[in-house]
């Protein structure tokens, strides 16, 4: 799930880029069938028909172009504005977003410009709260049921949507965390683990990811940023000290500032 600044469609093309170098570095490059062999070894008895050659060349491109869709990384619909929701196929979302902040943490390397956040997304539900403890009771189990163990905490974002309530869904889902293992703790400084809860509409978007408060929230605009930069960086104020500490340049600028401002809210 990644969010942007306005530029939905130039976020795209900056998330398969991204998303394509590094799924390439840690997966081997995508394989695609040849489906221009298959078609031309299925054509080559010289007595048939015009008719039903033109038949199955046709069954082939619909065969060809339903397989291009199943992409190692696919955009879909988020339903809602400024985010983009890249669907992925034989790849484990958490690995391999955090490797690509770790890397950019690492060489201060800025690869985009209209990409905000980046968050792995790897399991999804309904999102109505007897829905969502049935689902996470099963999807937490690989970090917090005994004898695993960690310290955590919830970040909640809600989108289109207005039945859901913060506090109940933070106060139930710590409430699963903590039955499968007691020894399971909060911790809002600096947790093992950060469990994300993003809903969008009707549906409840689910991950657990590390090294968040690290990795500025999963913001690959924030990742590259020095020590020193991000003591200076905007975001870090108040909104009152922003507007006296910050005049932006420019109009990009000026819009890229309010959307950190807002993500960090």
């Amino acid at each position: 799930l990644i969010t942007c600044n306005m530029n939905e469609r130039k976020c795209v093309g900056e998330a398969y880029s991204l998303l394509g170098e590094y799924g390439d570095l840690l997966y081997g490059p995508e394989q695609f069938s040849d489906h221009e062999e298959q078609l031309s070894g299925s054509e080559k008895e010289d007595d048939e028909d015009d008719v039903e050659a033109a038949l199955k060349k046709e069954v082939g491109q619909i065969r060809a172009s339903t397989e291009q869709k199943l992409r190692r990384f696919q955009s879909v619909e988020s339903g809602a504005n400024n985010v983009v929701f890249i669907q992925t196929r034989g790849i484990e979302p958490e690995n391999l977003v955090h490797h690509i902040l770790k890397d950019m943490h690492t060489t201060k390397k800025k690869k985009t410009r209209v990409i905000l956040r980046m968050l792995p997304i790897s399991g999804t539900c309904k999102a109505f709260m007897e829905d969502m403890k049935k689902y996470t009771e099963t999807f937490f189990e690989p970090w917090f049921k005994a004898p695993n163990k960690g310290t955590f905490q919830i970040v909640y974002k809600a989108r289109n949507n207005s039945h859901m309530s913060r506090e109940e869904v933070i106060k139930e889902l710590a409430g699963i965390v903590g039955s499968l293992n007691p020894e399971n703790k909060v911790d809002l400084n600096n947790p093992q683990y950060t469990i994300v809860v993003e809903i969008i509409k009707n549906v409840c978007c689910l991950s657990v990811v590390k090294d968040y408060v690290l990795f500025r929230k999963y913001n690959l605009q924030e990742v590259v940023k020095s020590n020193k930069d991000t003591q200076q960086n905007p975001s870090s104020l108040t909104e009152e000290q922003n507007s006296k500490a910050v005049k932006p340049e420019t109009n990009e600028e000026e819009e890229n500032s309010k959307a950190v401002k807002e993500e960090n809210k």
